[in-house]
């Protein structure tokens, strides 16, 4: 859902209007969560996604030194589509190699389990085309999940950014708030004597107030009441749980995705799986017989 004339202001930004850059070859926009079921999953992913999300979300892509894009709500030309083939190198050094047959257009990242970043990465890479965001936010219904639901969801997602973005993945917990906390805490502790109770709690309380500015400056409102309390829940078991969840996501290759397995690839290509063990570990894999994955 967005507001009304979100359309004409990306297609403004896209066609180089108003100042902006004719480099330009995907508006997108920031994600904002909704929440329609009251479940304890669907609150910590709305905090997520409304606070930690949009922020690295928001920073990445105002930086702008890789690709970073989520397919909520994304805008593109046709005919830029149509040159792109998946293989994320620059078409001039295809065409010194044109032996090898390539599919190209939509139908060339069917096989990618995050085709919406990987058709951004490509306008980047192949076309070196560049993206933008719009002044606008895309909300999203969240929907009923589960606590378990947020995790394996969690899970699935690490996994995919790990098979694709492996050097970045790893970083992510020092962009966390728990090990910052304990790092900052240590490090202030050995040079300045300064306690650690007094740093990790100046820590959250300033980590706390950047997130509320973030969610509030998105969502368009304050947070107020019983919705302050339900989000401070939310938000603070999503901050714990972090940590235990990448741990759990960084050692498999395997997830679920709408009721179907996974194995996912090197580079965030993905095969069917025919055994129904969701979210086994690549250490059970090794002694499993591997034809019992086909190319999707």
């Amino acid at each position: 859902m967005v507001d009304p004339g979100t359309l004409s202001r990306s297609i403004d930004v896209l066609a180089g209007q108003n100042g902006s850059s004719t480099n330009i070859a995907l508006i997108h926009h920031v994600p904002v969560a909704l929440i329609d079921e009251a479940r304890i999953g669907s609150r910590i992913e709305a905090a997520f996604l409304n606070t930690n999300h949009a922020k690295m979300y928001i920073a990445i892509n105002t930086v702008a030194l890789e690709s970073c894009v989520v397919g909520k709500s994304n805008l593109y030309r046709r005919s830029d589509v149509e040159r792109l083939n998946a293989t994320l190198i620059p078409a001039r050094s295809q065409a010194l190699n044109t032996t090898e047959p390539r599919t190209y257009g939509l139908p060339a990242f069917g096989r990618f389990m995050a085709e919406d970043n990987m058709i951004a990465s490509a306008l980047w890479h192949e076309l070196g085309l560049r993206h933008d965001l719009s002044c606008d936010v895309a909300r999203n219904v969240v929907g009923n999940m589960s606590f378990m639901d947020y995790v394996w969801r969690r899970v699935r997602w690490i996994r995919v950014r790990k098979h694709m973005v492996l050097a970045a993945t790893i970083l992510e917990p020092f962009t966390e708030s728990l090990v910052l906390s304990l790092v900052g805490a240590f490090s202030c502790r050995i040079l300045f004597k300064v306690s650690p109770w007094i740093f990790v709690s100046l820590h959250y309380v300033l980590w706390l107030y950047v997130d509320l500015d973030v969610y509030e400056s998105i969502a368009g409102h304050k947070v107020r009441g019983g919705n302050m309390l339900s989000f401070l829940f939310a938000w603070a078991c999503r901050e714990v749980l972090a940590l235990p969840i990448f741990l759990l996501a960084i050692f498999g290759d395997e997830v679920t995705w709408r009721g179907r397995n996974y194995q996912l690839l090197r580079n965030g290509e993905a095969k069917l799986s025919t055994r129904q063990k969701p979210y086994s570990s690549s250490w059970f894999r090794f002694f499993s017989r591997t034809d019992q994955y086909h190319q999707i």
